[in-house]
């Protein structure tokens, strides 16, 4: 009899009071988790592809580290954060697509981690499900190879607010307290700004908190808050005269911030535009914009399902990810007059795992003849909005390739025309094109100033220099009288000691 007890017991491991045969709760959460994030990476490499060439802001990141061309202005709102992930690679090959790779790769593991953090907050299918809604957006999707920061710190801020919530109901786990200071100081890391709006709920709901475990949550906190700003903090004094220089050199640089309501960019955003500052013309096809406006009502579904479900999560574990969520989108949606639709992934993030369990929820709660169609409704509608993301993920991944193999022509006709390392490229679309061209920019207006007309011209009697402008577009006086050469949509304006030579 005990040997068939023992036996009975080999396959059947327990945890928290649920038996499943031959696995535990715990490694069918993994799993399933695992998979979620495979699925991503793949998806990726499939979708996204290795051989996108580098957008203008991943040019300056990437320049950072890179060899293969001199460092790009970096303005006051970046973090060197991203510079630093992608430097395993950049900074011994030029190789895009190895770093599309190695970034899809790396972004399937930190998805995995930071679901892991929410083990034992919600069931194991609910943070899969919550994983799979984060990652199948067209935006995830799109940035999650890509050199950019705003994926990196949706991570952070999905890691650091499931830790959190595991701390707040259990003061012990120390590997929990760990994750906190370590997800905080990354997300910091990624984007200062963010994180602090991210993390602003966290750092009150320890006044709610036990004495012992509220001043242990702080400290995880805030030290991993400070710890991932060090560095910026120290680069605003040494390069940007003083952090409130900094910041406020930011908020010029963004259009000042203050009360606006880019509601209007930001729903046309939705439709594969990368960056709407401002975007024009009519508003997208309402099946693409649908889930936008859902989002809210799902999100409330949530609330309503935490507090009225038979068997729910405690409450807390719904409300926090909901409130930071609410703060991360807050400057994004009220305080910028621009829009871009990576700004909200932290915002997503955090909803995803609350609005999975609100569709669980509706799937698995009704009774008799309501199951099967509130689980049909839920299934046509998640079919529905994954055809909606793939469907804009193509168009914005064709139309984002086609935009850098232009550039890519660009920095080829000027290699031709002489212009070759060392050198220096001003005008339009100059940081995206000097990067692929191996030279250095310089601007002498606008966010990315870093130079002046005097010496731009100083620099063209010592190293080949060109002026990029549009057919249309009036030249700026240094330029004038150098010689003009149309390609493909762009007037190059080259300095005439390197048109004399790129003739010879």
């Amino acid at each position: 009899m005990a040997s068939n007890a023992n036996t009975a017991l080999a396959g059947v491991h327990r945890l928290d009071g649920l038996t499943v045969a031959g696995t535990s709760w715990r490694d069918r959460g993994q799993g399933l988790s695992a998979l979620v994030a495979c699925a991503f990476t793949l998806l990726q490499l499939l979708f996204v592809g290795p051989h996108m060439g580098l957008g203008w802001d991943e040019t300056v990141y990437v320049s950072q580290v890179s060899a293969h061309a001199p460092a790009s202005y970096f303005s006051a709102p970046r973090s060197r954060g991203i510079s630093l992930l992608v430097a395993p690679v950049a900074s011994w090959t030029s190789s895009t697509a190895m770093l599309r790779v190695y970034l899809a790769v790396l972004s399937g593991l930190a998805l995995f981690l930071a679901l892991r953090a929410w083990r034992g907050l919600f069931s194991a299918r609910c943070v899969a499900l919550g994983g799979a809604l984060f990652a199948s957006l067209w935006i995830t999707l799109f940035y999650g190879p890509q050199a950019m920061p705003n994926y990196w710190a949706a991570i952070g801020a999905l890691a650091c607010t499931g830790c959190f919530l595991r701390v707040l109901e259990d003061g012990a786990d120390r590997g929990a307290l760990a994750g906190v200071a370590v997800s905080a100081a990354f997300m910091t890391w990624m984007r200062p700004t963010d994180a602090v709006w991210a993390a602003a709920p966290l750092l009150v709901l320890p006044l709610f908190a036990r004495p012992r475990r509220r001043l242990s949550l702080v400290v995880a906190l805030v030290g991993g808050l400070a710890a991932g700003a060090a560095q910026w903090i120290v680069e605003a004094y040494r390069d940007y005269g003083g952090l409130l220089r900094r910041l406020s050199d930011g908020s010029r640089i963004q259009g000042g911030l203050g009360w606006h309501v880019p509601l209007g960019d930001q729903v046309r955003g939705l439709a594969g535009h990368t960056l709407c500052r401002p975007c024009t013309g009519p508003l997208p096809n309402p099946a693409v914009t649908a889930w936008w406006f859902v989002l809210p009502l799902l999100a409330l579904l949530a609330v309503g399902v935490a507090f009225l479900a038979q068997r729910p999560p405690r409450p807390a574990r719904t409300l926090v990810p909901l409130a930071c969520a609410a703060t991360a989108a807050f400057p994004y949606l009220f305080l910028i007059g621009y829009a871009a639709p990576r700004f909200l992934l932290p915002a997503y993030a955090l909803l995803a795992l609350p609005v999975a369990h609100a569709l669980l929820h509706l799937v698995t709660e009704p009774y008799g003849r309501l199951r099967p169609i509130a689980a049909a409704v839920v299934a046509l509608a998640l079919a529905a909005h994954l055809a909606v993301q793939f469907t804009v993920l193509h168009t914005t991944v064709e139309r984002t390739a086609a935009d850098h193999r232009a550039w890519s022509r660009t920095a080829t006709e000027l290699r031709r025309l002489g212009v070759r390392p060392p050198c220096l490229l001003t005008g339009d679309q100059a940081v995206p094109i000097a990067f692929y061209a191996g030279c250095s920019s310089a601007a002498t207006s606008g966010s990315n100033a870093n130079s002046t007309p005097a010496a731009i011209t100083r620099t063209a009697a010592l190293m080949p220099v060109a002026h990029l402008g549009t057919p249309d577009s009036r030249p700026p006086s240094y330029a004038r009288a150098w010689i003009a050469h149309p390609f493909e949509g762009v007037r190059i304006r080259v300095a005439p000691r390197v048109a004399g030579k790129g003739r010879g």
